[in-house]
């Protein structure tokens, strides 16, 4: 039984309500993206299906990473570093300059 289109754009919609919004790209959001997708005439429902896998992580947990990919033997900590500099940046601090000059984290 084929799903009408007009269910599909409501999953697709229910989706990009959920979505997060990125602080670094106001102008440029995938929330926006995906609810003018869904008023697209061609809407599939594998279309819907990818949205929903994004959304949940699918590939994450289909194929997780191992602790040695997730921790480098050259820089272990550099992933840690890396979410935390974003979370910080998102909230608006910033490093020092001296701890950039002398590569202190």
């Amino acid at each position: 039984m084929a799903v009408t289109t007009g269910k599909l754009a409501q999953r697709l919609n229910a989706i990009a309500a959920t979505w997060y919004t990125d602080p670094f790209r106001p102008n440029i959001q995938l929330q926006t993206f995906l609810q003018s997708l869904a008023s697209h005439p061609n809407l599939t429902p594998r279309a819907v299906d990818a949205a929903r896998a994004l959304q949940v992580n699918a590939m994450q947990k289909k194929y997780p990473l191992s602790k040695k990919m997730l921790q480098p033997a050259s820089t272990p900590k550099h992933y840690d570093r890396l979410l935390e500099g974003y979370h910080k940046s998102a909230q608006g601090i910033r490093r020092p300059w001296w701890k950039i000059f002398f590569g202190i984290w």
